[in-house]
């Protein structure tokens, strides 16, 4: 028994928490960097196979719905049987789905490559499955400022994907592009193995856990808490997903140029790095609902200064810093919120369901983006309801108590 023990703590010690949030970061940026480009398809997929932008914005919404419906599943399995195998599936499905949309040629393939493919893909390899997987691996302390760290790796990803994307479709072309961006989403099968939790932790401090699934879910979704902040994540979706997909095209329609969008989702992409950082250090000792609630409604505030201020690239430029510094910095706060109630025996699971509602959100924003436009000839009304419903999680946000279930409570002295 000593001898079995000490060989674990042998093989574990070579992961130190900096080489665990150092890999789990590559990943991170490999599997957020083409996800986020894609808007940038969007019009030669379209013009190439004359196309309306609501056919695209559906594949992107399928996408975002299919992510979402996989996520509780993904995080089921990687919280039972060890989050390698769940990334490595997870990153081959996405890496078939970014090369079969290349060759899309037909609404049809296209939903199944960007849509159904994709989706399933990054529910296996997105954050929320890293996320999980060093809620297990780390100790309390390292925690929220880790989830932050991996955050700010996927806002690295789309700092870096956004102006390569734009740069290898003028050089090469953008299916080339898309095969290009295939090939390298394959880096994360080796990078994945780091994670993979050891018999016999030598970090974690909480004993065995009894708790089934099933009882896992009924205590999750019977706290009022929870089902709030499960609630206000779907404003996260729906504002994201809109402005990843749609801003690039809205720019071109407000006379700015490609390039302009290409920058500008590069500085979401960059100044989330120092939200999600700021927000992963803040959540280690603020009340993690007010960090909430300030974020929805700062983003609020930010929409409607840009709908209602002339288009320019330096008006342009100080949304996309604004709008980085508050773009991913609720996933820290978020999944610190369900790791203090619940523990971390089921969450990636329980974190999924939170991503799910999200991922709705994401879902209605791309989709009733393309449908806006394709009627309207403009995306007017989904700015208004990304502004009313930033409004809405500020306030669905505070009353969430932040301590864990009785379950877990101390014993009284």
């Amino acid at each position: 028994m000593t001898s079995t023990s000490s060989a674990t703590v042998r093989s574990f010690t070579w992961r130190t928490p900096v080489v665990l949030v150092l890999c789990a970061c590559c990943i991170s940026v490999l599997s957020f960097g083409p996800r986020s480009s894609l808007g940038f398809f969007m019009t030669p997929l379209s013009s190439t196979n004359g196309w309306g932008r609501d056919v695209f914005a559906l594949a992107i919404a399928i996408q975002n719905l299919l992510w979402g419906l996989g996520q509780p599943l993904a995080g089921a399995i990687s919280d039972k049987f060890g989050a390698p195998r769940v990334l490595s599936a997870g990153v081959l499905m996405y890496a078939l789905g970014l090369y079969l949309t290349a060759h899309a040629g037909t609404p049809g393939l296209l939903y199944l490559s960007a849509g159904v493919l994709i989706g399933f893909g990054l529910s296996g390899c997105a954050v929320p499955t890293v996320i999980g997987a060093l809620g297990k691996l780390l100790p309390d302390s390292w925690r929220t400022l880790a989830f932050g760290a991996v955050t700010a790796a996927g806002s690295f990803g789309q700092f870096l994907f956004s102006p390569l994307a734009v740069g290898l479709m003028d050089q090469y072309g953008w299916q080339t592009t898309l095969v290009i961006f295939s090939s390298v989403m394959l880096l994360v099968v080796p990078i994945s193995l780091t994670l993979m939790a050891p018999k016999r932790s030598a970090v974690s401090t909480t004993p065995p856990p009894t708790q089934s699934l099933r009882q896992a879910l009924a205590e999750a979704f019977g706290h009022r808490s929870y089902v709030l902040l499960v609630l206000g994540f779907f404003t996260c979706g729906f504002q994201l997903a809109f402005v990843t997909v749609h801003l690039p095209s809205y720019l071109i329609d407000r006379g700015l140029s490609a390039q302009v969008g290409g920058w500008t989702l590069a500085t979401i992409g960059l100044f989330n790095i120092v939200g999600s950082l700021g927000s992963g250090y803040l959540a280690t000792f603020l009340p993690k609902r007010y960090i909430l609630s300030f974020i929805y409604f700062a983003r609020a505030l930010s929409v409607l200064g840009f709908i209602l201020l002339p288009a320019s690239p330096v008006i342009t430029l100080i949304y996309g810093a604004i709008t980085g510094l508050l773009w991913l910095s609720t996933v820290p706060p978020t999944s610190g919120l369900v790791a203090l109630m619940f523990g971390t025996r089921w969450l990636t699971m329980l974190f999924g369901f939170a991503f799910f509602s999200h991922q709705v959100g994401g879902f209605l924003g791309v989709w009733l983006g393309g449908i806006a436009f394709e009627r309207t000839g403009s995306y007017d009304v989904i700015w208004w309801l990304s502004i009313l419903f930033g409004v809405l999680s500020a306030v669905i946000n505070l009353p969430i108590v932040e301590k864990p279930v009785q379950r877990l409570a101390p014993a009284p002295s």
